[in-house]
């Protein structure tokens, strides 16, 4: 490496069109404008934002934003208010900007920023048209499904002093609205239109006076969210992006702006010996008020039917209609052996350590779980997972044998209920490491058919497709995973990896050093990267990666994933082992 700091941020450069045609008019009026927009206009909305200035440079301004999406709001706030200001000044003295987007790699010196990461914010913003806001394609595919904003393609476009054509898009400022989230997942366009009630559930609170019980909250947390997940009139966020609120004391209105929603339910769990009191509460995140409380008190074996309450609540107080499908399903469900049940939260609580050793624990509470309740079909499901995942990390001695297990607890899963949405995506996941990649996308359209908030499902959806070669697809489902689940890291990793298959290095490497950001001990994430770098000339940076891969896994190996990877396409493997070959990576 260099020895000189570098971080991956977003580049904002901005500029007065005929700035000197201007000054050449009415010199003291546009100088007193343009100080009038960066005091009442810039400012305020940087600080809103939280962006960052760099420099002014005389007529232009150069910022940085830690987030993508705060970057486009503040753009598309600046032009309108730009835009209202001029209403009322003749046209030959209006003081309009173009605006450019970047979201790229920088060398930090001190408090100034350079490299290709700001030469390419800047030659978008002359790309952009005047009153307008020209971004990259890494910064679309950020902010397409965060905000109600539509883009017009401007094609590869060649930039001065850029080795490789930029992929440019302009914002439809006419047709957006940053300030709106979206509020709709339904299966199609990851650009559909919000049309649903947004919520997102934050971990219950443990409130049994024992640490050991925090599984029991998190997990009965977690059935709420796969329980309204279920309605299609709602969008959910899941799980991982819920859980990053754990043991925090957040204010409401922040956690619906991170997450793109406007509901919040929050509550509290006691668990003492077979009974269970839970209290509830749905918050508007716009206003901080509470739309719906209530407090059950219930015998364990009757949790799902408080599940039911919970959800029937919030879909009246949100004015919304179970689809007959959807009330039958639940009219179905019965109650839980209570011992089973527990047995199933602690094993699911170890899966999300993903270790070796966390899955071998896990395995024991799920056999132990359908052994005393073989009805319990998300227990068999969550069986076949560890299976699965097992085989696609080499873990625990996992062979094909892993796979051939994994088939038959999904059909148990299935035989025990034809409606678990958790079923099928066991069933896929199964699939596709077999290599039955149509059967395998059938299986999780399905699970999405189910639940249409399941992020998993449509990861698992997008993973297929990139195997089959349909990357565009894939990167469409994997955007709308990530729409559902913004906290998913592993949906990061294959995102990046569909987008390395159309040889688009710039978004792929970007996705991954925003996954490698979350999970620094990533081999997989790192082994990408290296062949981008062998790709792209970055020898050096590829085997620098390849040394902290050794040190993190020394029994790492490329074959395992020639091995295991199920591509349709031989090609694929030719082309990641030629960019590692470039940087004389060992494959």
């Amino acid at each position: 490496m260099d020895g000189v700091e570098r971080r991956l941020t977003t580049i904002l450069a901005a500029d007065v069109v005929g700035y000197s045609r201007l000054m050449g008019v009415d010199e003291v009026d546009t100088h007193r404008a343009l100080k009038t927009h960066r005091e009442e206009l810039f400012a305020p909305t940087a600080a809103r934002y939280h962006g960052r200035t760099i420099k002014l440079m005389g007529d232009g301004v150069l910022m940085e934003f830690g987030s993508v999406v705060e970057a486009v709001q503040f753009a598309v706030d600046v032009q309108r208010a730009v835009r209202e200001r001029n209403a009322t000044v003749p046209e030959d003295r209006r003081v309009v900007y173009r605006i450019g987007i970047n979201l790229g790699d920088i060398i930090v010196d001190g408090d100034d920023i350079y490299g290709d990461g700001v030469n390419v914010a800047a030659r978008l913003e002359a790309l952009a048209e005047p009153g307008g806001i020209c971004v990259r394609r890494n910064v679309r595919d950020e902010v397409r499904d965060k905000l109600d904003i539509r883009f017009k393609d401007l094609g590869e476009v060649e930039v001065k002093n850029i080795a490789r054509p930029v992929r440019c898009f302009a914002v439809e400022l006419d047709h957006s609205d940053a300030k709106v989230p979206p509020s709709a997942a339904g299966h199609g366009s990851s650009s559909d239109p919000p049309d649903k009630p947004s919520v997102a559930v934050l971990p219950f609170n443990n409130m049994s006076g024992d640490p050991e019980q925090e599984y029991f909250a998190d997990g009965i947390s977690e059935d709420v969210i796969t329980d309204l997940s279920k309605v299609s009139g709602l969008f959910v966020i899941a799980r991982n992006s819920s859980f990053a609120y754990k043991d925090q004391s957040p204010d409401i209105r922040q956690v619906c702006r991170d997450l793109g929603v406007r509901y919040v339910l929050e509550g509290s769990v006691r668990k003492s010996g077979r009974r269970v009191r839970i209290n509830a509460q749905l918050i508007d995140g716009t206003t901080g008020g509470h739309m719906w409380a209530e407090r059950y008190d219930r015998d364990l074996e009757d949790i799902f039917s408080v599940q039911d309450d919970v959800t029937r609540e919030i879909v009246q107080a949100l004015r919304l209609a179970l689809t007959p499908g959807e009330r039958s399903r639940r009219d179905a469900r019965g109650k839980v052996n209570p011992v089973a049940y527990d047995h199933f939260l602690r094993a699911r609580n170890s899966v999300y350590r993903f270790t070796a050793e966390a899955m071998q624990e896990a395995r024991a509470g799920l056999e132990q779980a359908v052994a005393l309740d073989p009805t319990l079909a998300p227990a068999y499901a969550a069986l076949a997972l560890i299976h699965c995942i097992e085989y696609a990390n080499g873990w625990n001695g996992a062979g094909a044998g892993h796979l051939a297990q994994a088939l038959a607890l999904a059909d148990k899963a299935l035989a025990a209920d034809r409606d678990e949405p958790q079923a099928y995506h066991a069933l896929a996941l199964t699939q596709m490491w077999r290599r039955n990649l149509d059967e395998a996308a059938r299986s999780a359209e399905h699970a999405i058919e189910l639940d249409p908030n399941f992020a998993g499902a449509y990861t698992a959806l997008g993973t297929v497709l990139d195997f089959a070669g349909q990357h565009e697809q894939a990167i469409e489902m994997l955007q709308r995973a990530l729409l559902l689940d913004p906290k998913y890291d592993p949906a990061l990793q294959f995102l990046g990896r569909a987008q390395f298959s159309l040889q688009r290095y710039d978004d792929a490497e970007a996705t991954l050093k925003k996954r490698l950001a979350q999970t620094p001990k990533s081999d997989m994430t790192r082994i990408f990267l290296a062949s981008i770098y062998g790709h792209t000339g970055r020898h050096d940076e590829a085997r620098g990666l390849w040394r902290e891969i050794i040190d993190i896994n020394p029994d790492f190996r490329v074959g395992h994933i020639r091995q295991v990877l199920p591509y349709r396409d031989p090609a694929w493997f030719e082309h990641f082992l030629a960019g590692l070959g470039a940087a004389g990576v060992p494959t």
